[in-house]
């Protein structure tokens, strides 16, 4: 068995990162009012996403928006048990959002979570043109880091020519 290091993993440069982060809790507050109307007077998806902009703004730790983000998940298990998959999805949406102050990989997952929302409720269809709005707001730079699974889309080497400076400005500590 063959003991290859492993590549050292760390967040992108911090303009990168708080770019990802506005547009994660873009996507996840496109989801929020389907939350809103299914779970009314549940407010922790909407403090998940107000924390992570404060964390962009400087005005809050990282550690408070992985809190503000495990409340977010328990709003998702709520909605769960009161048979509301719709709401689950956007409370998800928002938790994985603001788990982007801490790892900037959960953006993919707030976009996804947020296109399922609409899609329960509202149809595939809808769900689609949700992906299609979050793919169009943001920077095409950053699509490799906000559809990691989605490469098909980028159809051409001139698509693809903003990849690599948005995968190279992923800091790395030294060895």
């Amino acid at each position: 068995m063959s003991e290859e290091p492993k590549e050292k993993w760390a967040n992108p440069a911090l303009p990168i990162h708080h770019a990802i982060a506005e547009w994660s809790a873009a996507c996840a507050e496109r989801a929020l009012p389907i939350f809103e109307e299914l779970r009314a007077g549940d407010d922790r998806p909407r403090a998940a996403i107000d924390a992570l902009r404060a964390w962009v703004c400087g005005e809050m730790t990282m550690t408070a928006c992985r809190t503000a983000a495990f409340a977010a998940h328990a709003a998702a298990r709520d909605a769960a048990q009161a048979g509301k998959p719709a709401a689950v999805a956007a409370a998800r949406s928002a938790g994985q959002a603001v788990a982007v102050a801490h790892m900037f990989d959960h953006s993919s997952h707030a976009a996804d979570y947020a296109a399922k929302a609409v899609g329960i409720l509202r149809g595939n269809p809808a769900r689609d043109a949700e992906r299609t709005w979050q793919w169009e707001h943001l920077d095409p730079e950053l699509h490799l880091i906000g559809f990691p699974k989605d490469r098909d889309r980028q159809t051409s080497d001139e698509n693809l020519s903003g990849i690599p400076s948005a995968a190279s400005a992923v800091h790395r500590p030294p060895s």
